[in-house]
């Protein structure tokens, strides 16, 4: 099983990157993850999606842990700097690897923060324990049933290709600095790639219509576009809703520290 080398880190990466990096053992590999902020603060455990790291949330962990926040920002499984398994990954294992991490740091209580791929494993956490989960940050994800799936997704539900794409040298990470092209897909394969969101994760989303919910969101997603908002938005009527209407995919970078710091603000509401 290949572990990422944390030696390897350009200097120039780390400058951007300043944080300790910890690993759990789970069951399926070993998963690195940041652990900072006051040890006593409350938990935030955010939750990046594919191609990403936990670099994605870099400009938000400071934010929170100055505001008194003990930040948990995993790598998943496969991508980032934890270990690649040998075997395809489905999302009942990214919950189940995430749910060993959280239990293992006697997380019981937090909030929740999730982005892309981060979404359907962190709201299918949630689901699963309601009673521990508190504030809920949802950034440009998915949850549901939806026609609305580019090619290039899709392309990485395919049982050879997307493992490839997906599990040997973080794939995604390259084509999404351009990925635009979209054509349709055939009733199977869009079935084939949302069914997990739909089985695991939609149906169970009333158990968290009473947590106090924001949505932050890039309108400018070549993916998890303003169709996805709307409905969470639909999902969660009482969610406070945040839009940036020239904000993409990695919304975090298309936003200015003010702005950001309206999603740090966010889990210090009562």
């Amino acid at each position: 099983m290949l572990i990422p080398d944390l030696h390897s880190i350009p200097p120039e990466v780390r400058a951007l990157y300043p944080f300790q990096v910890k690993e759990h053992p789970t069951s399926l590999g070993v998963m690195r993850y940041v652990d900072h902020g006051p040890a006593g603060g409350a938990p935030v455990l955010l939750l990046h999606g594919n191609p990403s790291w936990s670099f994605l949330w870099r400009k938000l962990i400071g934010p929170l842990a100055e505001r008194g926040f003990r930040v948990i920002a995993p790598d998943h499984l496969g991508m980032g700097l934890s270990a690649r398994p040998q075997t395809m990954l489905r999302l009942e294992d990214r919950i189940q690897s995430i749910k060993e991490l959280v239990d293992a740091l006697s997380l019981s209580s937090f909030h929740l923060g999730v982005h892309d791929w981060g979404g359907a494993i962190g709201l299918g956490l949630a689901t699963r324990m309601p009673q521990r989960v508190n504030h809920i940050l949802i950034t440009n994800t998915g949850a549901f049933l939806s026609d609305n799936i580019p090619r290039r997704i899709a392309l990485c539900r395919l049982p050879v290709l997307g493992r490839l794409i997906t599990q040997y040298g973080d794939g995604f990470a390259w084509p999404a600095t351009w990925m635009a092209v979209e054509r349709s897909l055939s009733p199977e394969v869009k079935n084939g790639f949302l069914h997990p969101y739909h089985s695991e994760i939609e149906n169970q989303l009333g158990k968290l219509k009473e947590k106090k919910i924001m949505l932050f969101w890039g309108m400018k997603d070549f993916c998890f576009d303003e169709t996805f908002y709307t409905q969470f938005a639909q999902t969660f009527p009482t969610a406070q809703k945040v839009v940036f209407p020239k904000a993409g995919h990695y919304l975090l970078e298309d936003l200015s520290d003010s702005e950001i710091a309206r999603a740090a603000d966010f889990f210090l509401q009562k």
